[in-house]
């Protein structure tokens, strides 16, 4: 009895492979930067929620994917993003308070979803490498994003205006605010009003600075490292000679 010789893998469904288990970031980090830019370009109607809830859960699946896990090791993930297509597309056709609490709800589960899939994925690549910067830019654009929906959800639920102004705002106004109280910039046109609008404003801000002086600045210091170790190692063994 012989044994047949294994088909080989076709090349571009190993490119494919090695692709998804890249653990690459940058396409993540550019699907945020959409998500971004539609939270601060688009008008503040329930179409534009829902397309950017629709692009997050794209996002989402990228994360997945580029981590090369599949559906039944991420099942919740994959969970998660299929709802937020359908509260979406229902968005779309059947605007209310409660489904607009709803989607902002939903969004922010996408949002911590794809942060904690993103640090999952660094992890398991046991070393410091460029991708891990980017995605640890992608979980820093994501808290701005998380605060972004817990003031939006707020406003809804809250019957005074959320900010100290006497308005709750626009999106694109809320995103400004987020991101200015992460950074810490203070510029102070626009502060919470409520107590709870201030503790969540004081809580981005520690998060903002605690995440940049501790993660990234690991991140950054260790990036290279095992590589500069070997040629740090290779250039004594150059200057010590070969050992007789």
């Amino acid at each position: 009895m012989t044994d047949t010789a294994a088909v080989p893998e076709p090349r571009h469904e190993r490119r494919l492979q090695r692709m998804r288990a890249a653990h690459s970031y940058w396409a993540v980090l550019c699907a945020i930067f959409v998500a971004f830019f539609l939270s601060a370009l688009l008008p503040d109607a329930a179409w534009a929620t829902s397309l950017i809830v629709l692009v997050q859960s794209a996002t989402l699946l990228i994360v997945i994917w580029t981590a090369g896990w599949a559906m039944n090791e991420r099942a919740v993930p994959f969970a998660l993003a299929t709802a937020a297509i359908v509260a979406s597309a229902v968005d779309f056709f059947w605007q209310g308070k409660a489904l607009t609490a709803a989607l902002a709800i939903v969004a922010g589960a996408l949002t911590v979803t794809i942060a904690v899939s993103i640090a999952a994925g660094a992890v398991a690549q046991h070393e410091v490498n460029s991708r891990s910067v980017a995605g640890a830019i992608c979980v820093y654009m994501l808290f701005g994003l998380l605060f972004l929906w817990l003031y939006s959800l707020l406003t809804v639920l809250d019957t005074a205006p959320f900010f100290a102004q006497g308005i709750d705002g626009t999106r694109a106004l809320r995103l400004y605010f987020s991101f200015t109280t992460l950074a810490t910039l203070g510029y102070g046109d626009y502060t919470a009003a409520s107590n709870l609008g201030h503790a969540l404003a004081v809580l981005e801000a520690l998060i903002g600075q605690l995440y940049l002086v501790t993660v990234v600045a690991v991140v950054v210091t260790r990036l290279g490292g095992p590589g500069r170790a070997i040629l740090k190692q290779t250039k004594e063994s150059e200057i010590d000679g070969p050992q007789t």
